[in-house]
């Protein structure tokens, strides 16, 4: 078992009075496994990936239970050892890359960023491992790209750049949290494809949130259902999309609209 989270717990403050923003999530991952963690907007979704990767300020919040990532339970690491984790054994794609992204760094430089960290490489050496992660992302002229300011981009391939900055160290775990959501639906597939092809050729695990559960569906083998910070439901996709058991999981499947199925390619606008 790669990894194993039980009871994760997340409660805020809030003037005095305690909020719970993840009640007792409990997940087992395998190596290579591809499972979607879906619901409505405050569902906890989010929060759950950032506690998981040691994103949460401890002083603010509180973190409970466990999560074993091959043998080390990221919850109580200290800051310094966790670190050793985040972005080599473990790396997070997030929402919106050109909030995510520095806007005065060029691109190459930033994919390198986790390789400066944990890595003792030569520059000519960073350099090649960033544009073989930017190539594996699908970036077409990887060496151009990598002089180019993220404004520079469109946003397909700032997201492309956004996921090889998470796998230039070739992690184990890859999280993805709401990944396509501000991309049209034709780039949407062509990351969706991207991310199958990184799963199936380099045998990363990904946990893939999302509140799009077509887009979760096309990707992941299991389906975790969260409302207000509990899991309602889990299982695999086919099962959970087309036989749910629990009425909020229905009403989830029954709100999807219809998608018309993509013909062709498209640019990566």
């Amino acid at each position: 078992m790669m990894l194993s989270v039980r009871d994760l717990s997340v409660v805020f403050t809030d003037r005095g009075e305690p909020f719970t923003a993840v009640d007792r999530f409990s997940l087992q991952m395998d190596r290579g496994e591809t499972v979607g963690v879906v619901g409505e907007s405050g569902s906890g979704k989010s929060m759950t990936a950032h506690a998981l990767m040691g994103l949460i300020r401890r002083s603010q919040v509180e973190v409970t239970g466990s999560a074993v990532f091959e043998g080390a339970d990221l919850l109580t690491l200290p800051r310094r050892e966790l670190r050793r984790y985040q972005g080599k054994e473990l790396s997070i794609i997030f929402q919106e890359p050109m909030t995510s992204l520095d806007p005065t760094m060029r691109v190459g430089k930033q994919v390198e960023e986790s390789l400066v960290i944990h890595e003792k490489l030569a520059p000519g050496e960073r350099r090649a491992r960033a544009l073989d992660a930017m190539a594996l992302a699908g970036l077409p002229d990887p060496a151009e790209v990598y002089r180019r300011y993220p404004h520079q981009l469109s946003g397909g391939m700032r997201q492309r750049a956004m996921i090889a900055a998470a796998l230039v160290l070739r992690p184990r775990l890859l999280i993805a949290d709401e990944p396509t959501t501000a991309l049209d639906v034709t780039v949407q597939a062509q990351i969706l494809e991207t991310l199958k092809a990184i799963n199936r050729e380099q045998g990363t695990a990904i946990l893939f949130i999302s509140h799009d559960l077509g887009v979760v569906k096309a990707l992941c083998d299991r389906v975790v259902v969260m409302r207000q910070g509990k899991i309602v439901e889990e299982g695999a996709a086919d099962e959970v999309f087309h036989r749910p058991r629990q009425e909020y999981t229905k009403l989830l499947v029954a709100s999807r609209p219809a998608r018309k199925k993509l013909r062709g390619g498209g640019g990566d606008g």
